[in-house]
């Protein structure tokens, strides 16, 4: 698709707004020889990307920090894009104009977005517990550096797979730890999956509460459907994803949710000169998980640069079967592969090698 002939002069020929997976595909085929002309930048405050398949190894024990996040900068460097160390707080999407929170204004002739999602979080009424969310990664992991100096009683909100492998690597870490379902425990994967996570769950003592929607936070107590369901003062929210306030308010057609409405190309629906990918998108039949944001990279970098010269573009197809490898907390991983599941140290080995092969292709040592 071309430009659409708007006479705005932009500041740049294309701006990325945020670091997820997505961006960092475009940027690994681009800094390989395949990037587009122009003037480009990356928008993103922080100097490191992390990696969520290796948070749990991370919180484990089985991975180094450096080795669980990809260097910015010399990233962005090897595919001529210029890195902007700042957030955004706005996006007027009809003139394609982004407000950083220092003030200051960008504009791109073509924009993309891939800034992620956070989690979603209950409502929450008075002090006495502290709720803590998986994202932004680097809050995270500095916060649960403290908390694990003093370990206390600790409850997961959400029973997806980055709950289960949260609380796998965190049980044997805290006095107690409850995980909490607003459904069933890995819903949407093979009925098999749960059982062997309830299996190891248990192991490691975990309290598994399934179909139990916490909807609110009152003092130092969770409560779902009105009645107390656990008291402490330590909340992780690895819930599922909620879209940025600043999207939904961007002018950007959004789905029901509150997420990125696209097409197969990976356009925005309303804003054809507005791209956006991974966890801050919504397109039919595709969920928000990592092995989708991987994939949408190659097909993102094609359409960008054929955004950029005047060129047709090519859709996303999502798989119909995606894999699925959940860390155990004890080295072994647990597979999902359509109906299929299995589980064991030879898994464990082999997800430790696909992570490390991703880190080494962007640029981090993971060694």
């Amino acid at each position: 698709m071309a430009d659409g002939g708007n006479a705005v002069q932009a500041d740049f020929d294309l701006l990325l707004a945020g670091a997820g997976h997505v961006h960092l595909g475009v940027l690994r085929l681009w800094a390989s020889g395949q990037r587009p002309r122009g003037r480009i930048a990356l928008i993103c405050p922080e100097p490191h990307v992390w990696y969520s398949g290796m948070l749990p190894g991370l919180l484990a024990g089985r991975y180094r920090v450096e080795q669980c996040r990809i260097p910015l900068p010399p990233l962005c460097a090897a595919a001529g894009v210029e890195w902007l160390p700042a957030a955004v707080a706005a996006l007027a999407a009809d003139t394609r104009t982004l407000r950083l929170t220092s003030g200051e204004s960008l504009q791109g002739r073509w924009l993309s977005l891939n800034p992620g999602a956070l989690p979603r979080a209950p409502e929450q009424q008075g002090a006495g517990m502290e709720l803590l969310p998986v994202k932004p990664f680097p809050g995270f992991i500095a916060r649960w550096q403290v908390w694990r100096q003093q370990p206390e009683p600790l409850a997961i909100l959400g029973g997806g797979a980055a709950g289960v492998e949260l609380a796998l690597a965190l049980a044997r870490q805290v006095p107690s730890l409850s995980l909490f379902c607003a459904t069933t425990l890995l819903a949407g994967h093979p009925p098999a999956l749960r059982t062997r996570a309830l299996r190891h769950l248990q192991a490691a003592g975990v309290r598994v509460h399934e179909h139990c929607p916490v909807e609110r936070v009152c003092g130092a107590t969770l409560l779902a459907a009105g009645r107390p369901v656990w008291q402490g003062h330590r909340l992780i929210l690895a819930t599922g994803a909620s879209p940025l306030p600043w999207l939904r308010e961007s002018g950007l057609a959004c789905d029901a949710r509150g997420f990125v409405a696209i097409a197969a190309t990976l356009q925005s629906v309303s804003h054809p000169q507005l791209f956006a990918s991974g966890d801050c998108a919504s397109l039919a039949d595709t969920p928000h998980n990592g092995v989708h944001a991987v994939r949408q990279g190659p097909v993102l970098a094609r359409n960008l640069a054929a955004a950029l010269s005047g060129e047709p573009l090519a859709a996303y197809r999502p798989q119909r079967r995606t894999l699925a490898l959940l860390a155990d907390g004890q080295g072994g991983a647990l597979l999902s592969w359509g109906g299929l599941t299995a589980e064991g140290a030879l898994l464990g080995r082999w997800k430790d090698f696909i992570d490390r092969r991703f880190m080494r292709r962007h640029g981090a040592i993971a060694d």
